[in-house]
C-alpha cells in the first residue's frame, strides 16, 4: 500500500558497527603514548645512572681556612670521580666532612651537570684552656679547635674547677663543654665594650657564671635568664668603678668595693 514505509535494507555483511573505528584509534593512541612515556623514563634513568654525561667531574669546596685545607675536606668526603651525580649521598658526605675536628658544620649539594659543592663552616676559638704544655683553644661548644703553646691575648681564659680534667685529650675536654657553652652564652649577651675586657670566665655550673675583667674586677652573672636586664644593669653599675658587680638577680644588683681603675 502507498501509505506503508518501505522496508530498510539489511546491513551489509562485515560492516563495522558505528564507533568501532574510533575505539580502535583511541586504543592505539593509548598504547603509543604509554610506550613514549616508558621510553622517556628509560632515557632519563640511563642519563642519570648509566650515561657518562651526568657524572662527578669536579668537587667545589668553600669556607676552608688555614686550619682546614681543601685536600682535607676532599679526603674526608670520599667522592670518586665518575660517580653518577644522582648517586652522591649528600647527607653521608656532609656527615663525613663534619667529622673533621675543626669543622662545625658542612652542607653538600649537587650542581648539575657534573659538580658537587661542599660548603664548610669552621669552628672559631672562643676560650683558651690551660692544659699540659700550653693551651687548648676551644669554641663555644667546648670543642678543642687547636692547641697553642701560648695563650692568644684576645681569648679569655676558661677556668676549670678543681677535679676537672685538663689534659687536652678528648676525654678531658669533654668535661668542660657545659662550662664553655654557658660562658660563651654570657659573652654574647654582654655589651661589646665590656666583652672585650673579659680576661677569664668561670662556670662551675651553667647557673654560676662569673667573669673577671682585665682590671681584676669580677662580674657575677649567674644563669642565662633575663640576660638583657642583666646587661643593662651592669652597664649602669660599672660607672661606679667597683671591684665586684653582682647582677645575678636583676632588680637587686649590688656592687662591692670601689676604686677599680
Amino acid at each position: 500500500m502507498s501509505g506503508r514505509p518501505a522496508p530498510r535494507p539489511p546491513a551489509a555483511a562485515g560492516r563495522a558497527a558505528p564507533g568501532a573505528g574510533r575505539t580502535r584509534r583511541v586504543g592505539w593512541k593509548g598504547v603509543f603514548f604509554g610506550l613514549v612515556a616508558v621510553a622517556i623514563v628509560a632515557g632519563v634513568a640511563w642519563a642519570l645512572l648509566g650515561s657518562r654525561l651526568l657524572v662527578v667531574r669536579s668537587v667545589q669546596v668553600t669556607g676552608t681556612g688555614p686550619q682546614v685545607s681543601r685536600a682535607q675536606v676532599l679526603a674526608a668526603a670520599r667522592i670518586p670521580a665518575g660517580l653518577p651525580l644522582i648517586r652522591v649521598n649528600t647527607a653521608a658526605v656532609a656527615q663525613r666532612v663534619g667529622g673533621i675536628r675543626q669543622v662545625q658544620s658542612a652542607q653538600v649539594s649537587r650542581n648539575w651537570p657534573s659538580t658537587v659543592v661542599i660548603s664548610v663552616r669552621l669552628r672559631t676559638p672562643v676560650f683558651a684552656v690551660a692544659v699540659q704544655g700550653g693551651y687548648a683553644l676551644v669554641d663555644a661548644y667546648g670543642v678543642d679547635v687547636r692547641d697553642s703553646a701560648r695563650r692568644p691575648p684576645r681569648l679569655p681564659l676558661l677556668r676549670l674547677t678543681a677535679g676537672a680534667a685538663a689534659t687536652g685529650g678528648a676525654a678531658g675536654l669533654s668535661s668542660l663543654r657545659p662550662a664553655a657553652r654557658a660562658g660563651a652564652a654570657v659573652l654574647r649577651e654582654l655589651p661589646r665594650r665590656i666583652a672585650r675586657r673579659v680576661a677569664a670566665v668561670s662556670a662551675p655550673t651553667p647557673s654560676e657564671v662569673s667573669l673577671q675583667l682585665a682590671n681584676g674586677a669580677v662580674i657575677v652573672w649567674g644563669d642565662s635568664s633575663r640576660a638583657a636586664e642583666k646587661a643593662r644593669e651592669l652597664t649602669l653599675l660599672m660607672r661606679t668603678h667597683a671591684r665586684r658587680y653582682d647582677v645575678s638577680a636583676p632588680g637587686t644588683a649590688v656592687t662591692q668595693g670601689l676604686g677599680a681603675p
